[in-house]
């Protein structure tokens, strides 16, 4: 049994491994391969010339990638940073005061994330075009800057292992709680907001519908949309899309692998005791 169970437990993982790089390596694959062979081989087929970098090429230039990065990062900056002082207050508050709702606060952020992003686009872009933000960069800085319930556990879960005694001592010295918030607590929270800027980060690298929908100028285009320039109604150039696919997440799968620790020891921290 001890042996079955074994061989059925390393079979997933072989199983579950495939499933994740195989897409890399077709798109991997068909990043170096010409037109005509990206039409005529099997998507597993290595490519005849590994240095055949025609695709990069028209990938970056066509993309206008070097546009979307520096809008991507603009964005980025704005909506990370707004995530985590937003994140870092309502989990201060949901972790140190007591007071009556308090449970209803919890349910009522888990209630929102069963609620899919699509059904309320009509409203939300109701109140993005009256506040004039659409077609400007601040409408995704904005979507995005609402933090969500992911980084308020990260947050909550890391604020209870920090002991409430330092909270209790700064306020018999005079301090306030603002003060406390900014000396004390935040810059204790530095692992957990980490995390949050790691995973929150990814999250709006890869984000396309919000971008695709409140940004359609070409001037405001990030990294997302730019492979969606390719696409069009007489065909795909995929071989391009997938050079360009290459170019946008290799950054993100080095970081990620760089960070990780980071990501693991954030979503960990504060659950046990």
């Amino acid at each position: 049994m001890r042996a079955i169970a074994a061989t059925g437990k390393y079979s997933s993982l072989v199983v579950a491994s495939l499933v994740a790089l195989v897409p890399l390596v077709v798109v991997l694959f068909a990043a170096f391969k010409s037109r005509e062979e990206y039409s005529t081989t099997s998507p597993l087929t290595p490519p005849a010339n590994w240095l055949n970098l025609e695709n990069f090429i028209t990938a970056f230039t066509a993309g206008d990638m070097l546009r979307g990065f520096a809008n991507t990062s603009f964005i980025l900056l704005f909506s990370v940073a707004g995530t985590i002082v937003i994140g870092t207050m309502v989990a201060y508050a949901l972790d140190r005061f007591e007071f009556r709702g308090k449970r209803v606060v919890f349910g009522l952020f888990l209630l929102a994330t069963l609620v899919p992003g699509v059904t309320t686009q009509v409203a939300t872009f109701q109140v993005v075009t009256a506040l004039h933000l659409y077609n400007t960069p601040w409408s995704a800085i904005i979507l995005y800057m609402g933090t969500d319930i992911i980084s308020i556990y990260i947050f909550v879960q890391f604020m209870q292992s920090i002991p409430k005694s330092l909270d209790e001592a700064a306020l018999v010295d005079g301090a306030s709680r603002f003060t406390i918030y900014r000396r004390i607590i935040l810059p204790l929270l530095t692992p957990a907001i980490a995390t949050v800027v790691i995973i929150k980060g990814i999250a709006i690298y890869n984000e396309f519908y919000i971008p695709f929908l409140y940004m359609p100028s070409r001037d405001l285009g990030v990294i997302s949309t730019a492979l969606f320039r390719f696409k069009g109604p007489f065909g795909a150039y995929w071989e391009v899309i997938a050079a360009g696919t290459m170019i946008v997440i290799i950054p993100t799968i080095i970081i990620f692998l760089i960070l990780q620790r980071w990501i693991y020891n954030g979503v960990t921290a504060g659950a046990t005791k």
